[in-house]
C-alpha cells in the first residue's frame, strides 16, 4: 500500500500498538472491527463505569433520529467528520432508508477506521466515500478529493460531529473547527452534533476519560450544555434544542435491559443554518 495515502501514517501493525477511540468504540457497539488492545480499553471503561456501553448505544441511536430526520428534511447529502468505522448502524445505511441516492463522505484521523471503511464499503456503495484526514483542518477536509469528489457544495450539507469534538482540545479552538465547516457550507446546511457532558451526575466521566489518555490523540475533553452552545451558536437548532441524547426526538421503548430507560452522557442538538 502506497503511504501518499495515508498522509497521516500507513494503516500498519504500529497502529493497533495502542487503543483507537474509532475501535474502541465500535468494540461497544458490539461491531468487530477492532483489535485486542481495543477490548482491554472497552472492558476497563466498563468495568470504571458500567454505564459508557450505554453512553455509547444512545449515541449511537441519536445519529439514527437526527440523521433520519435531516434525510427527512431535504438533506441528501452528509459530511460525517469523526465518523469512526462505518458499521453498526452507518450514516449512509440510515440515510438510504429515506433518500436511497444520498451521498455520504465519512472522514477519520484513524488510519486502520479508514482501512476498515474501505474494506468494509469497497465498490458496493456509490456515492459513498472514506477519507483519511484530521477533522481539525477543514480546508484541507473540504478539499480532498474523496470529499469534493461526493458532495456538492453548492448544495446544502448535512455536517454531522458525533462525539467527536471531545477530541478536539482548547489549544485547537474547537469553535474554530466548527464554523470553519459551517462557514464553507451552503445556506440551508445542517449540523448535527453531540459532545461527552461535562455536567451530568449520573456519570463518572473521571471513569471514563481516565483511561482515554492512552488514545493517541489524548485525554478527552468534556464539555458543560453551555459550552457546547457556545461552540455552535448561529445554528437554528430544532426542537427540542440542546438536550441529552436520549432525550432528542426519542422513539418508542421497545424492549427492556440495559436500554430500557433513556441514559446520558452525551448532549445533542440537531439545527440548520439561515437561508
Amino acid at each position: 500500500m502506497d503511504d501518499h495515502r495515508w498522509p497521516l501514517g500507513p494503516p500498519g501493525a504500529a497502529n493497533f500498538d495502542i487503543p483507537s477511540s474509532a475501535r474502541v468504540y465500535d468494540f461497544l457497539l458490539g461491531g468487530t472491527s477492532h483489535g485486542a488492545v481495543d477490548r482491554v480499553m472497552g472492558r476497563d471503561l466498563a468495568r470504571a463505569e458500567p454505564l459508557v456501553v450505554s453512553v455509547v448505544r444512545e449515541n449511537r441511536s441519536f445519529l439514527r433520529r437526527a440523521v433520519t430526520f435531516l434525510a427527512r428534511a431535504g438533506i441528501d447529502q452528509f459530511l460525517d467528520l469523526g465518523s469512526g468505522i462505518p458499521t453498526m448502524g452507518n450514516t449512509h445505511e440510515v440515510a438510504r432508508r429515506v433518500n436511497p441516492d444520498a451521498r455520504v463522505a465519512y472522514v477519520d484521523i484513524d488510519p486502520v477506521a479508514v482501512a476498515h471503511g474501505e474494506l468494509l464499503l469497497g465498490e458496493a456503495a456509490p456515492g459513498v466515500s472514506v477519507t483519511h484526514a484530521d477533522l481539525r483542518d477543514p480546508e484541507k477536509v473540504l478539499a480532498a478529493p474523496a470529499v469534493a469528489g461526493v458532495l456538492d457544495f453548492a448544495r446544502p450539507v448535512g455536517v454531522l460531529m458525533f462525539s467527536v469534538l471531545q477530541h478536539v482540545s482548547a489549544a485547537d479552538d474547537p469553535a474554530d473547527v466548527v464554523n470553519g465547516y459551517v462557514s464553507e457550507v451552503a445556506p440551508g446546511s445542517a449540523l448535527a452534533v453531540s459532545h461527552l457532558s461535562a455536567d451530568d451526575p449520573r456519570i463518572d466521566m473521571d471513569a471514563i476519560l481516565g483511561p482515554t489518555s492512552a488514545y493517541r490523540s489524548g485525554r478527552a475533553t468534556t464539555r458543560s450544555a453551555a459550552e457546547l452552545a457556545a461552540l455552535i451558536a448561529g445554528v437554528e437548532l430544532v426542537e427540542p434544542g440542546l438536550v441529552f441524547a436520549a432525550q432528542w426526538r426519542p422513539e418508542a421503548r421497545r424492549h427492556r435491559g440495559p436500554l430500557a430507560e433513556p441514559c446520558c452522557g452525551h448532549r445533542a442538538a440537531v439545527g440548520f443554518l439561515p437561508a
